[in-house]
């Protein structure tokens, strides 16, 4: 008769979390110079307000099409049209717990029930004192397809705008609040 061990607890994520999960490419989503470019800019907080100095912040996004090359694409993996699209990019938090990502605004995505998801990024962020990844979303400001997103709107919607990012002179500002009045919506993944 064997023995059934149980499961190991989770541990939160130490301090050295970012020096394992560094990488060269890092925040370029796309090279620097592609057309239509912009910067995600923002912050990491904590509930008093604090920078999280020690945070990861990680994207995935379609491409301007709304398409994956990836096999999880149930109309098929395709390559995207801008050459050095990865979808994905990766931001250390500096000392006033900032991150930046080069990208582009992905293209709406189908939605397994028939309708249309609004372009958005979904970003997972890493931390000190986490057990898990949170996981979001940043939507774009005065976009028509917001009104129509299925997760968005199933957001209470006094909560919606901790979702939306502001237009800032280079791109986007999106700010992350762990905790507290203006606390990001998390979801569970």
């Amino acid at each position: 008769m064997s023995e059934r061990l149980g499961v190991t607890p989770a541990q939160t994520v130490g301090p050295f979390l970012h020096l394992g999960l560094r990488w060269p490419d890092g925040p370029y989503v796309v090279p620097e110079g592609t057309s239509g470019a912009f910067w995600i800019r923002g912050r990491v907080l904590d509930g008093t307000g604090a920078p999280v100095v020690d945070a990861l912040v990680e994207t995935w996004q379609a491409d301007p099409d709304g398409r994956f090359d990836h096999p999880d694409d149930p109309r098929g993996a395709r390559q995207p049209a801008i050459p050095g699209f990865r979808g994905f990019g990766r931001s250390e938090t500096d000392a006033q717990g900032g991150y930046a990502l080069l990208t582009v605004k992905p293209g709406p995505l189908p939605d397994p029930d028939g309708g249309t998801e609004a372009p958005h990024l979904t970003l997972s962020l890493f931390a000190r004192g986490l057990l898990h990844r949170l996981v979001t979303r940043l939507y774009f400001p005065h976009e028509p397809a917001n009104a129509a997103d299925p997760v968005l709107s199933g957001v209470d919607a006094e909560r919606r705008a901790t979702l939306v990012a502001a237009a800032a002179p280079d791109g986007f500002r999106f700010d992350i609040h762990l905790q507290g009045e203006h606390e990001t919506v998390f979801f569970a993944v």
